[in-house]
């Protein structure tokens, strides 16, 4: 298995895993790019619990979450194991009310499932 497959398999793994999970430049705690900051700082806004990636640690995660989502820039928000989108969308979403909405009915879900 090549390194950018062992880096899809991990990715696919994360998201099956995680509730909501932000692909990013940086940390929750330290977002190192304008976009990620942005959708980091709806996300606390809302309340959201999430887990992020540091795409910036490993350039084969860089590489692989793009394939994954087939979607060419970063951050990508994923949410109940689907891609929902980079920044424009996201903003877009909450902006709209319906992020919260794919929030909250993401809560439920995985509450109702432990």
């Amino acid at each position: 298995m090549s390194s950018i497959e062992a880096a899809k398999a991990k990715i696919n793994e994360d998201i099956q895993t995680h509730p909501i999970i932000l692909f990013m430049k940086g940390s929750k705690l330290m977002p190192q790019c304008g976009f990620s900051a942005k959708v980091v700082h709806i996300l606390k806004g809302l309340k959201a619990e999430f887990e992020t990636r540091n795409v910036l640690e490993d350039d084969d995660l860089r590489q692989g979450i793009k394939e994954v989502s087939d979607w060419p820039t970063l951050p990508q928000l994923y949410i109940n194991k689907e891609f929902v989108g980079g920044c424009d969308i996201v903003l877009e979403l909450h902006e709209e009310g319906e992020l919260k909405k794919l929030i909250d009915a993401c809560s439920k879900t995985y509450s109702s499932d432990t």
